[in-house]
C-alpha cells in the first residue's frame, strides 16, 4: 500500500529522502571542528645539534644540523610528549605553538613566523622511543588520550604534525591494525595506519574522530622515503604511562624479575618438546634474582601474571602499567605438564634517561669563544693524540661554528697549556679563563701540537 501511495503521489516519498550533499556537508563540518579543536594541542619541534659527519667549509669543523619534528601538549602547564629520536643529541630544542584563534589564510600563513619557545628535555624512555619536553608556558590546550581498548580496525583516524617541516598539517586514513608486533621478542606493540605520515610527522598525534589521541606517530615502512600507506604509532596507553613516569621521576621505573622472556614459536616448541606452541618461555634466568629465588626455572612457560594471561611478550609491558612497587606478583607457569604458581617480588629499576650523559657532556665541552670542543687530557686521550711533553691541559677534540665568526687557528688534537700566561690544567680551567675575556681583548694560547709548543695569538672581535 505504501508503495502504491508513493507512485500515485508522483514520487513524493522519494523527494523527502535526505540530500547526500547535506550528509557530506555535515561530515565536513564535523571534521573541520575536530581539526580546529586538536590543532592548538600539536606543536612543531625544532632541533639543532652538531653533526660531525656533515661536511663544512673545513672538514675538521663540526657543522650544525637542523631538523623538524612534532609534539603533543599533554598538560596545560607546558609538558609536551614527542619521540626520543626527534630530540636525540639535541643541543637546542625549541617549540612552535599554534594559537587557537585565527583560521583565515592570513593567520595560517603568519604561523610560519611565530617565535619558537625554548624547551627543556625532562627525560626519555629509549625502549619506547618517547621523550618529554617542558616549555615555560601556561594555559595550553592539552590533548586527551583515548581509551586504547576501544580502538578498532577500520576506524577513521587523522595524523597531525609537520611533515617535511610543513607545520600544522593534517591527513586522514584508517586504522589498519590495532596491534602490530614487528619483533616477536620485543614488548612493543604499534598501531598500524594507512594515514599519510612522512618525515617530520614523528612525535605528532594520531587522532580519533572524537579529537582524542589514540597514538603517537613514530615511523613508516617505505621504499621511497615517503608515505606508502604503512605507518606506525605508539599506543596512547603507553604514551600516558611514560609521560607520568617521566614527569614524576625524570626516568621510567619498571618491575624486573631477572628472567629473560622469549616468544614461543612452533619450531621452538617442536625442538624443545614444549606442551604448547605459543606463549612466553623463560629463556634466561639470572642468579639471585627475584624469579630465581622464587623457584622459576629455565624453559618454564609463563601462563599468567596476577591472573592476566601472558600470551605474548607485549603483555609484560602492559603489566608494568599496573604494577605497584613492592607488591608480590602471582606467576603461574607450566613446567612440562605440571602447573605451578610462584610469588615473585620484582626489583624496581630506574631506566636510564637519554637526556644523554653524552648530550649533556657534549654541551659542557663547548667553548664557543674559541670555536672548539675541549676535554681534559687523560690516559685515553693521550693514546689518541700520541706522546705529549706535558701531561696536563685541555685537548681540542673538534671545531664548532664560532658565533663571533673568527677562526683562532686551533685544530683537533691541539693541547692547550696556557691562556694569557695563566696555566690551563683542565678543560674547566680553559672554560673559566675564556669566560673572563671581553670583546677586543688580545689572547695568547700556549699550544702543544705534534710535540712542539707555540703561541697562537689573536684579538677577540
Amino acid at each position: 500500500m505504501a508503495v502504491a501511495v508513493a507512485i500515485m503521489s508522483g514520487g513524493s516519498a522519494f523527494a523527502q529522502a535526505a540530500d547526500p550533499g547535506d550528509a557530506l556537508d555535515g561530515l565536513n563540518k564535523a571534521v573541520e571542528t575536530m581539526v580546529q579543536n586538536v590543532s592548538p594541542s600539536v606543536v612543531q619541534v625544532l632541533v639543532s645539534k652538531f653533526d660531525s659527519q656533515r661536511q663544512s667549509q673545513r672538514s675538521d669543523v663540526m657543522d650544525w644540523e637542523h631538523s623538524v619534528g612534532s609534539g603533543v601538549i599533554v598538560s596545560p602547564d607546558g609538558y609536551i610528549i614527542t619521540n626520543a629520536h626527534v630530540v636525540s643529541q639535541a643541543q637546542q630544542i625549541t617549540v612552535r605553538v599554534i594559537p587557537a584563534e585565527g583560521r583565515g589564510i592570513g593567520s595560517v600563513l603568519s604561523q610560519s613566523f611565530l617565535k619558537p619557545v625554548s624547551a627543556n628535555l625532562v627525560g626519555t624512555f629509549a625502549e619506547a622511543d618517547l621523550a618529554l619536553l617542558k616549555i615555560p608556558v601556561e594555559n595550553l590546550q592539552a590533548l586527551k588520550i583515548a581509551d586504547f581498548g576501544a580502538l578498532r580496525q577500520g576506524q577513521v583516524v587523522f595524523a597531525f604534525g609537520s611533515p617535511s617541516g610543513l607545520h600544522n598539517s593534517v591527513t586522514m586514513g584508517v586504522v589498519s591494525s590495532v596491534a602490530r608486533q614487528l619483533d616477536p621478542d620485543s614488548p612493543m606493540l604499534y598501531i598500524q595506519t594507512d594515514t599519510a605520515i612522512n618525515p617530520g610527522n614523528s612525535g605528532g598525534p594520531l587522532v580519533s574522530t572524537k579529537g582524542e589521541m589514540v597514538g603517537l606517530n613514530t615511523f613508516i615502512s617505505t621504499q621511497s622515503g615517503g608515505s606508502e600507506g604503512i605507518g606506525f604509532a605508539i599506543p596512547g596507553v603507553l604514551v600516558q604511562w611514560v609521560y607520568q613516569q617521566l614527569r614524576e621521576h625524570g626516568h621510567v621505573h619498571r618491575p624486573v624479575i631477572g628472567a629473560g622472556l622469549q616468544t614461543i614459536t612452533p619450531s621452538l616448541a617442536a625442538a624443545l618438546k614444549l606442551p604448547r606452541d605459543s606463549g612466553v618461555i623463560v629463556s634466561d634466568l639470572m642468579p639471585n634474582t627475584p624469579a630465581a629465588k622464587a623457584g622459576i626455572r629455565l624453559n618454564d612457560i609463563i601462563v599468567s601474571v596476577n591472573d592476566r594471561p601472558m600470551d605474548n611478550i607485549a603483555a609484560w609491558m602492559g603489566l608494568s602499567f599496573r604494577y605497584v612497587a613492592g607488591a608480590p606478583m602471582k606467576v603461574d607457569v607450566l613446567r612440562g605438564t605440571q602447573s605451578l604458581t610462584f610469588s615473585v617480588v620484582p626489583t624496581i629499576i630506574e631506566e636510564p634517561s637519554d637526556r644523554l650523559a653524552d648530550m649533556k657532556d657534549l654541551y659542557q665541552r663547548q667553548i664557543p669563544t674559541l670555536g672548539i670542543m675541549a676535554i681534559t687530557l687523560d690516559a685515553r686521550t693521550t693514546e689518541a693524540i700520541g706522546t705529549v711533553r706535558l701531561a696536563s691541559g685541555a685537548v681540542v677534540i673538534a671545531r664548532i661554528p664560532n658565533p663571533r665568526g673568527s677562526d683562532v687557528g686551533l685544530q683537533p688534537g691541539d693541547l692547550i697549556h696556557e691562556i694569557n700566561g695563566k696555566n690551563v690544567f683542565s678543560a674547566d680551567d680553559l672554560r673559566t679563563l675564556t669566560a673572563q675575556l671581553q670583546p677586543g681583548d688580545s689572547v695568547a694560547l700556549l699550544v702543544e701540537r705534534a710535540g712542539r709548543w707555540s703561541y697562537l695569538s689573536f684579538d677577540l672581535p
